[in-house]
């Protein structure tokens, strides 16, 4: 049974950013009281932002020992609804060690207060959490009724992050339950939800950010899994291609440029009158619930006779419905449709405009090119291929998420030794090749495949495709690589500009002493970059450069537009973290970060490569997002292709590849992905120019073969 992540944790901790933290003693104390309350309403606040900080280090023990510190004293301010969200919170951590009687009575205690005040947004949050409670002890259906309770007032109230939670937690359930047919309708309702909140159709309350953003890609990679699982490739292939766009999205904090259109959850005929007959029974469920709420607000021992007669009435009749839903999704009518489902892939009933049009672009570009899609999740990978005449295919590899991210770091340590023997990079590099090229090798093959557009996911993008390793030779050798963000986001048939007008600006001396993160790091000149940007004025004539003090941001910036190529060979570091955190190096000092390379306007450059970049500073390799994130962010300025690195190479070894590059790319007639192929290919076998080796290090020189110096580069967008 794979693995099914909860959501609940992830509603509690919104709770208490936009309860507990906003909510005011209700009786106005004296002048003499006012300084102690309000010192002990910040130690409060302080207590909550300190236990959720733990808990999302999964320090369970300590986030429950200050949480417990935050209770005494919101209750010591009379403070009912910073007290029922530290309810919450204490639960969510009982949750997660495990401890269900626990976590349900204090999510019972939580769910009494917000009934008495009436925030009928947090009560569906909470019923939620309790749901979620039961689905960890597999007592699905009372999870599956606790879960419509949920979703019922999250509609009703306005809570559309909660409910887009809510839905992805009933289609854990019914997946748990082998009803995929069906867990597929809720994940794709949820994600129509997600969707629609991103682009402002529907817009999340801002105490719903923070739930909605931590939760953001879990929907969309459950149901891109399950339509795998179930060979419906046509439907997962653009949610896909929306994960990456929700990652972007989530990293920088915006909406990502979707330049190709709006990408959408198809339903089947199917499906939708699933979804519709859901829908009646949560229409009966709103107006009671909401009925039941006015009611409840009311203590009980001021309740008319009559009021609290009214009362078990509608909360009888509230379980009514929650055991017709369950009743619903085990019906006759419910089998039927899911039988015609298992019948069917219904890829003619599909709006196939965007996978036509893929094809359609792979096809023009007449380079036999394959786009491969990889997804990890946590008890697999899949591995979708989108070639120019057939539909697209997925092949399934058993691998667990923590075997691969166990053996994607062991590649980069081997990758960035390059003293060490060559086994340490061949076995990893075996091992990954084996899971992502292996099982669609007769694939690749039978669409006489030569160019491959890689849209990595994951911790995949900390290492490159062309190191894999078959056990005879490197993958470059036998495949032009090319690595994009997402496809809706890139131009792949514009053509290369025929005149290579060059900027080429270097940072080849001097020291910077910068604050990269939580780390101090010395970035010092490279003295290669002022050979490597020779080399490159003499190869194309009409080279402009720029060194060191003369390369700022001022002097370059506003000039880059008005060349076809922007070759910076200065340091850039892409960290774990905000986008803030990344940055690209001028020669005098000054850092360009993520952020302000949004300002960068480039319609007319073709190029720009950043010959000395660095990425998992630290040895801390997160998802990858801050290298999707580069990419976007200079495709964002209209340039077609970036040529950067993923580790930091040698001085040397840079200047090498960077001109065997070139040297290809001057030649004419051939696109930056296969000039980048041959560059790569001269270091593996040492067909280089004499110039190239000239003042090169004996130590450099004698393992220029080793994937250290030719892997680190990849090429991002449009190289073709």
């Amino acid at each position: 049974m794979p693995a099914h992540p909860r959501l609940l944790s992830l509603v509690s901790i919104s709770l208490g950013l936009s309860v507990g933290l906003t909510t005011l003693p209700t009786r106005l104390p004296q002048p003499a009281q006012a300084q102690t309350t309000q010192a002990q309403s910040a130690e409060a606040e302080r207590l909550y932002r300190t236990g959720v900080q733990q808990l999302n280090a999964g320090q369970w023990p300590a986030a429950l020992a200050t949480f417990q510190q935050a209770l005494a004293l919101r209750r010591q301010l009379g403070d009912p609804a910073g007290e029922a969200t530290t309810l919450n919170n204490i639960g969510l951590v009982y949750s997660n060690l495990g401890q269900y009687a626990e976590a349900l009575s204090f999510y019972q205690q939580a769910l009494a207060i917000h009934q008495r005040l009436g925030n009928r947004s947090s009560e569906g949050s909470t019923l939620n959490n309790l749901g979620g409670v039961y689905e960890s002890q597999q007592q699905f259906a009372q999870a599956l009724s606790l879960y419509q309770q949920a979703l019922a007032i999250e509609r009703a109230s306005g809570n559309r992050s909660g409910e887009a939670i809510t839905l992805s937690n009933l289609a854990s359930v019914l997946d748990q339950q082998n009803r995929p047919e069906l867990a597929i309708v809720f994940y794709k309702q949820a994600v129509t939800l997600m969707e629609a909140m991103r682009r402002g159709q529907i817009a999340p309350s801002p105490e719903q950010q923070e739930s909605y953003k931590r939760s953001v890609t879990h929907p969309y990679r459950e149901l891109a899994g399950l339509l795998l699982q179930k060979n419906r490739t046509l439907e997962a292939q653009p949610v896909l291609e929306l994960i990456k766009l929700r990652e972007l999205q989530e990293y920088f904090q915006e909406r990502p440029d979707e330049r190709r259109g709006q990408l959408s959850v198809a339903y089947l005929p199917q499906e939708q009158r699933l979804a519709e007959r859901q829908q009646k029974i949560l229409d009966q469920a709103i107006p009671l619930g909401n009925q039941l709420a006015q009611l409840e607000r009311k203590p009980l021992a001021q309740r008319t006779r009559a009021e609290q007669t009214q009362v078990l009435a509608l909360r009888q009749a509230q379980q009514q419905i929650s055991a017709e839903f369950v009743t619903f999704l085990e019906s006759p009518e419910v089998t039927t449709v899911v039988q015609q489902l298992r019948q069917t892939t219904g890829e003619r009933n599909l709006d196939l405009r965007y996978f036509n049009s893929l094809r359609d672009n792979l096809r023009r570009l007449q380079q036999n090119a394959v786009m491969l899609y990889p997804l990890v999740l946590e008890d697999r990978l899949e591995l979708v291929l989108v070639s120019p005449n057939a539909p697209p295919l997925h092949r399934s590899v058993a691998v667990k998420r923590e075997e691969v991210q166990r053996t994607v770091a062991e590649f980069r340590r081997a990758l960035e030794s390059p003293a060490g023997p060559g086994n340490n990079v061949r076995a990893p590099a075996r091992r990954l090749y084996d899971w992502l090229i292996k099982p669609i090798e007769q694939d690749l093959a039978q669409a006489q495949t030569q160019t491959i557009i890689y849209a990595p996911d994951g911790q995949l993008r900390y290492i490159p495709l062309a190191a894999l390793y078959d056990g005879e030779q490197w993958l470059i050798q036998r495949f032009r690589l090319n690595n994009i963000t997402a496809a809706s986001l890139t131009d792949l048939n514009t053509p290369p500009q025929a005149q290579q007008r060059v900027l080429a600006a270097a940072f080849t001396q001097g020291r910077y002493n910068l604050q990269v993160g939580n780390r101090q790091v010395v970035y010092a000149g490279l003295p290669f970059a002022a050979r490597e940007v020779n080399n490159l004025a003499a190869l194309i004539p009409g080279t402009v450069q720029l060194l060191d003090r003369a390369f700022t941001t001022a002097a370059t910036v506003p000039r880059m537009n008005d060349y076809a190529i922007v070759h910076l060979a200065t340091h850039a570091a892409f960290v774990v973290g905000r986008p803030e955190d990344s940055f690209i190096l001028f020669g005098d000092g000054e850092r360009v970060s993520l952020r302000d390379v949004q300002t960068w306007s480039l319609p007319n450059v073709d190029l720009v490569v950043l010959s000395a970049c660095q990425t998992g500073l630290g040895g801390q390799l997160g998802t990858g997002e801050e290298i999707l994130g580069f990419g976007y962010r200079l495709q964002q300025t209209g340039a077609k292709a970036t040529l950067a690195s993923l580790w930091s190479v040698s001085d040397g070894g840079t200047q090498v590849l960077m001109d065997a590059f070139y040297t290809a790319l001057k030649r004419g007639q051939i696109t930056k992905a296969e000039a980048l192929r041959q560059a790569q290919l001269a270091l593996i076998s040492g067909n280089l120019e004499a110039r190239s080796r000239a003042d090169l290090p004996a130590s450099v020189a004698e393992r220029l073969s080793h994937p250290y110096y030719w892997a680190s580069f990849v090429l991002i967008g449009n190289g073709l």
